[in-house]
């Protein structure tokens, strides 16, 4: 990912509910420069979430239906 998409992916991970924020901000310090593209899209995905259902996912309370977001999911939870 290019300066401008990390750029673009950090402003979308501005959350309303901080334990999201911390999370995916972690995750973009530790691993924003060389997720695929695969990842990014995954992500820009999981950012369509309300704030709660990402929680709940991230938490591990739920699992997620699509099974080509796990592997970012499982990313996450990891950061």
């Amino acid at each position: 990912m290019d300066a401008t998409e990390l750029s673009r992916m950090r402003w979308r991970c501005r959350r309303g509910m901080l334990e999201n924020d911390l999370i995916l901000t972690r995750f973009l310090d530790a691993r924003g420069s060389t997720i695929s593209a695969a990842d990014v899209a995954a992500l820009d995905r999981l950012l369509d979430f309300a704030d709660g259902e990402l929680w709940d996912l991230i938490a591990g309370r739920v699992e997620p239906d699509d099974v080509e977001l796990l592997p970012m999911v499982a990313a996450l939870r990891a950061a």
